[in-house]
């Protein structure tokens, strides 16, 4: 049985699978395109006390993200919001704000699939030899030939699907599995034309 897909994924995994600058990352951050969280021990906000999950907000701590790398590893958050919530909490104590480092910084592996599916990520491909995707969509294609030859069909397109994440699951790790809504968009057209044949 494989291990369900990873819930996060930190900022120095999220650069290598894009291939692209820490910069780059809090810079579509700071744009909304997704979050940057961190967990955090028992701190004040004025009246209230907030730990757990918490969102960042990448300008505040600017130093961390430059492009050159020639920054800190560490910054001090004076200000968070919690998670679920949309307002921003100016921390009171300790007075000096807490510190969170680079390496604790996480993004939630929903928003990396859905930015990659946004943004066409899943089907863009690298120049040069040896180019890859995300996924291996090659790979995924043969198992679903040799499923359906072997064992036909499944009652439901869905199975299929599910089938497909937890081939993915098993060839990854359970560190790249893409969403299912992606997967049925490349199996669809295959579903289609051989329900097309058994009727």
């Amino acid at each position: 049985m494989a291990l369900p897909p990873r819930v996060y994924l930190t900022l120095q995994e999220v650069t290598a699978r894009w291939g692209c600058n820490i910069a780059d990352v809090a810079g579509w951050a700071d744009a909304g395109r997704f979050r940057i969280l961190t967990g955090i021990a028992a701190v004040r906000c004025g009246d209230e006390i907030i730990a757990g999950k918490v969102v960042l907000s990448p300008m505040e701590l600017l130093p961390l993200f430059r492009r050159c790398g020639t920054g800190p590893s560490e910054g001090i958050m004076r200000r968070i919001q919690p998670a679920g919530r949309s307002d921003w909490l100016l921390i009171t104590d300790p007075t000096g704000g807490i510190p969170v480092a680079v390496a604790d910084m996480l993004i939630l592996a929903e928003e990396v699939h859905a930015f990659e599916e946004e943004n066409d990520m899943v089907r863009r491909v690298t120049t040069g030899p040896g180019a890859t995707t995300p996924y291996d969509w090659e790979g995924m294609n043969v198992a679903l030939i040799q499923r359906i030859h072997e064992q036909g069909l499944p009652a439901t397109q869905s199975e299929l699907i599910a089938e497909m994440q937890d081939w993915f699951a098993d060839q990854s790790g359970g560190d790249r599995i893409p969403d299912s809504r992606t997967i049925r968009r490349r199996i669809t057209p295959v579903w289609k034309a051989l329900r097309r044949e058994d009727a």
